[in-house]
């Protein structure tokens, strides 16, 4: 029956008829004043090079499903979705949606609406022909500023009481002595079942945890637990 189910969704992107999968996973990538066009090429690079691993495109094969339904959007003072919702089953799908990642322009800018953006995440879960098992919110970003829109936990309540877990990804840079972005990220972000925090530095370590992030998600685990450094270890050291 998977492999049923597996020869219909191959055919991305999504049609109108509704496709029923494991997980709606939304990319909200953080395209604000402070994310240069070099970094902003280097985020979409990033999820590309995650997205097609081996081993997370075994953790996709590996779910009750055997695909899930992504979409990439990127968010400032506005928010813009850069590549729409795909299904993504084995190495050829997730391929497709990384080469769809890498062309388009910047269409987002300005400063922070953290609010907003978490509110059109949901909106882009909720207003699909997607029927995901799981579905969440994949939030990245490099400081806490919310200059337009709703205030930033009201928005994250509004998110999780639709079902929606949303985990995050802070971006640590320099210059943030005596702040923790992680730990704001956890007070004021996240929110759902097993929803967690994941820091990235910048440069090549990025890269390294957005694949860890996506592989989580994809199994729907928290990092620490028994069950996910097994998780991480197998799939990373069976490729």
């Amino acid at each position: 029956m998977r492999y049923i189910i597996i020869a219909l969704l191959l055919a991305a992107p999504v049609t109108a008829q509704q496709i029923e999968t494991d997980l709606e996973l939304v990319l909200l990538a953080d395209a604000s004043g402070s994310i240069d066009a070099d970094e902003l090429a280097f985020q979409r690079q990033s999820y590309a090079t995650a997205i097609t691993d081996p081993a997370v495109v075994a953790a996709i094969e590996n779910t009750l499903y055997g695909s899930i339904a992504v979409t990439y959007v990127e968010w400032a003072s506005n928010q813009a979705t850069v590549v729409d919702w795909t299904i993504i089953a084995d190495a050829e799908s997730a391929e497709n949606f990384a080469t769809a990642l890498i062309g388009p322009p910047r269409q987002a800018g300005g400063r922070n609406a953290i609010g907003s953006a978490l509110l059109y995440g949901m909106g882009q879960i909720e207003n699909n022909d997607i029927r995901g098992f799981r579905r969440v919110i994949d939030f990245s970003g490099d400081s806490m500023g919310n200059s337009y829109g709703p205030p930033i936990t009201q928005a994250r309540d509004e998110v999780v009481a639709a079902g929606i877990t949303i985990n995050a990804l802070p971006i640590l840079r320099g210059g943030q002595i005596g702040f923790d972005l992680p730990q704001a990220y956890t007070n004021s972000i996240i929110g759902g079942p097993g929803a967690f925090v994941i820091p990235a530095e910048t440069g090549p370590e990025f890269t390294e945890a957005v694949k860890r992030k996506l592989i989580l998600e994809i199994a729907g685990t928290m990092p620490g637990t028994d069950y996910a450094s097994l998780l991480l270890n197998t799939l990373e050291e069976g490729q």
